[in-house]
Order: structure tokens, then C-alpha cells, then sequence
């Protein structure tokens, strides 16, 4: 049973009228002032956007009652299961807590005011990320982490997930710059797959916390592992 102090419209029409004036409101201008960046922001286009979509297509099939059909009753349901999710994620992790959006976005959204007196947003990261690198599948390393000096995978408070830099590099990198491809992941481990070309190349990766509002913590130290 849904609480009744529950943000989230109730009814297939007041929901998907909801996250339209929500996904409308986030203009890249907006994304931007708010601080919906980086991979925050690839986040958001690529599970937000991406769901949002499908469940407006099944909406749209669905909403005429003279050619509603149960397969399009239950695409509309496994639609509406999938964005919910991601928009409670998304309003909890980047909107709710953020001091870069003001009360005024949050009426623009369709969303409610904060409590007076609301939660402490999210600090930036402050610990760095130990890793530990299992190559025992051709073309594939896996990197799990953690917390450095933890022994659990918990991730630190206010944290969202881990970014990895990384790159395959004919000599040791100096600089984490030259760390020039990157992926963003919030459970462990994190894969990263090569192609056959690839194997037996040095790969070289370091990781970084971020927040729920896309603050990045301090860089591992690079590691390397070669490409099975």
C-alpha cells in the first residue's frame, strides 16, 4: 500500500502527466545549473530519459479504452514498474537533497517543496577506492572495489557509485588525464570487456567515488593489468 505522503502521483494519467512536466523541465540549461553532470548526466539521458520513453510509448498505446488490449495493459504495467523506479532514484539522489536545486525547480517539476528544516545534502566524497582485479575471463577484467581500508563493499555515505578511468597504454601513464576513456558503475565489480586485437596489452585504470550529486572524490593510484 502506497503511503498517502507519497511524492509519486497515483494512477497511470496523473503519473505520466507527473514525469512529463518533470523530464520537460530538464533542459540541458537546467541539467546544467543544477550540476546533473558528467556521468550523472549520461545517467540520467540513459536510464531517466531512456525509461521514461518507453513508458510514454506504451501510455500512448494504452490510453484509448476502445483499443486497450491485455497485452498493451501489461506493457504499460512493466513500463510504468521500470521508470518508477529510476524516478524515485533520480528525485531522491539528485533533487531532493541537492542545494543546487531550489523549491521553485521542484514546483516546475511537478514534485513537492522540501520540509523546512530538511536533510544535510551529500558531501563530496573524501576516501579513495581500493581495487582488486580478477582476469581469470579471456578479454575481460574484472575490477572489484571498495572503500580503502574497509573490509565490506559498502560504499561510503552519500555516495552513488564509482568512476573508472582508464586506458591501454604502450608505457606507464604520469597523470590521470591520461586515463582517457571512463564508465560509472554502483555495484561490484565492474567488467570491462576488449576485443581479441586487444589481449595481451597493458591495461591501466584508477577509480574515484562520486556522490549522488555527481561530486567526484580523490584518485586511486593507477593500477595496471594486462588484457587476457
Amino acid at each position: 500500500m502506497v503511503k498517502r505522503t507519497d511524492w509519486l502521483a497515483q494512477g497511470y494519467e496523473k503519473r505520466y502527466d507527473q514525469a512529463t512536466v518533470t523530464i520537460n523541465y530538464l533542459t540541458a540549461e537546467n541539467l546544467d545549473r543544477m550540476g546533473i553532470a558528467g556521468a550523472a548526466n549520461a545517467w540520467y539521458y540513459g536510464e531517466v530519459v531512456a525509461k521514461y520513453n518507453s513508458f510514454k510509448f506504451a501510455f500512448e498505446n494504452w490510453k484509448n479504452p476502445a483499443e486497450r488490449t491485455p497485452a498493451k495493459s501489461a506493457a504499460l504495467k512493466a513500463a510504468e514498474a521500470d521508470f518508477v523506479k529510476v524516478y524515485r532514484q533520480f528525485y531522491t539522489g539528485y533533487l531532493r537533497n541537492s542545494p543546487l536545486v531550489t523549491d521553485e525547480d521542484l514546483v516546475s517539476m511537478g514534485l513537492p517543496k522540501r520540509p523546512s528544516g530538511g536533510r544535510v545534502p551529500p558531501q563530496p566524497p573524501k576516501t579513495t577506492v581500493e581495487a582488486t582485479v580478477d582476469s581469470s575471463i579471456p578479454a575481460t577484467i574484472s575490477i572489484s572495489y571498495r572503500d580503502k581500508d574497509e573490509r565490506g563493499t559498502a560504499k561510503p555515505k552519500g555516495v552513488h557509485g564509482v568512476e573508472v578511468g582508464w586506458a591501454i597504454l604502450d608505457s606507464p601513464p604520469t597523470d590521470w588525464s591520461q586515463l582517457t576513456n571512463s564508465v560509472f558503475d554502483t555495484r561490484t565489480p565492474v567488467k570491462l570487456v576488449f576485443s581479441g586485437e586487444q589481449r595481451g596489452k597493458t591495461l591501466y585504470f584508477a577509480l574515484r567515488w562520486e556522490n549522488t550529486r555527481g561530486e567526484k572524490g580523490p584518485w586511486s593510484d593507477i593500477h595496471n593489468a594486462i588484457v587476457p
